[in-house]
């Protein structure tokens, strides 16, 4: 019988690798959108920097953490972007460093542009099983820690913005890879395809536009898995300020909070709270920071804003 700890980073372990969504979520996913979808690169007309920390059922032994980073910008008279995004994805013994490079073409269909995206990197794969307390000291089953696998991955997405609102289709990895394992149950944990959808729009709500409304889903599929909704409804408040409620179908619902300080950098906070596992009652909530900054603009050198995708 192995410590809180261990059993605690294994449960994890097993419940986000077999029976639930792998890739990380994303309270504040409308704005690390490149995260989910690589046809977004180069959308916002700018060198945009979006860094994002989330620190999940905070004071649960062995809780995920995730940090992720993306850059992106246009070029070629913003009919292509270019990108990167890196994560770094912590779930009990669990280590996962992502590093992606994003691709995308856009072609004006209407009023908005269409955008298809191809996105390809490696995953590096480690548990540190070897530093997990057990009350036998001699179980060969945690001598040793998995070393690190280096995994290919590619993906692709469709992306269509408008003035006013935003449709996406993706799948970031296609193939479906297995972690080796240096115990006797060989390869474990399959990677899972996962199907994402994510939906946007914005709208006034009062006649001189100084209070708008942002709602936004983002729709996560795959296989073995419960289909997972989140929905999100942000009041922009002279387009300066955001707040709104989110809800996350069997899972958890909070709140979303953020200003743009300056029209170049904006800082984001959300709080959710978990509702559909036993995990609510071991812990104190999910915290998510973000920040983004825009350097570049457009040939004129003016700031296009507001920016609300």
């Amino acid at each position: 019988m192995v410590k809180k700890i261990l059993m605690v980073g294994l449960a994890l372990f097993s419940f986000f690798g077999v029976n639930a969504q792998q890739d990380a979520m994303f309270t504040h996913y409308s704005f690390n959108t490149l995260a989910v979808n690589p046809g977004y690169a180069g959308s916002r007309d700018a060198l945009t920097v979006t860094g994002l920390n989330r620190s999940q059922w905070v004071g649960f032994p062995g809780a995920p953490t995730t940090q992720t980073l993306t850059l992106h910008a246009p070029i070629m008279n913003e009919k292509i972007g270019l990108g990167l995004s890196v994560l770094k994805d912590k779930i009990g013994p669990t280590n996962q460093t992502a590093f992606y490079a994003d691709f995308a073409y856009k072609i004006k269909v209407g009023k908005g542009k269409l955008a298809f995206g191809l996105k390809g990197g490696l995953n590096m794969v480690s548990n540190d099983i070897k530093d997990l307390s057990t009350t036998s000291g001699n179980d060969l089953a945690f001598q040793e820690n998995t070393q690190s696998q280096l995994l290919p991955n590619f993906g692709f997405g469709v992306y269509y913005s408008a003035a006013k609102y935003y449709v996406g289709l993706s799948t970031p990895r296609l193939l479906e890879n297995n972690y080796e394992s240096n115990t006797t149950s060989g390869s474990i944990n399959g990677e899972k395809r996962h199907y994402f959808f994510i939906a946007g729009m914005i709208f006034n709500l009062n006649e001189t536009g100084s209070i708008k409304l942002k709602p936004t889903t983002f729709v996560k599929l795959t296989e073995g898995a419960p289909l997972e909704v989140d929905l999100t409804a942000l009041f922009y408040i002279h387009d300066k300020y955001w707040v709104g409620p989110m809800l996350r179908t069997g899972d958890a619902v909070g709140v979303l909070a953020g200003l743009d300080i300056t029209d170049q950098f904006s800082l984001g906070y959300s709080f959710d709270w978990s509702y559909g596992n036993q995990t609510f009652k071991y812990n104190s909530g999910s915290h998510e920071l973000m920040l983004r900054y825009d350097f570049i603009f457009n040939e004129k050198g003016n700031i296009k804003s507001p920016r609300y995708f």
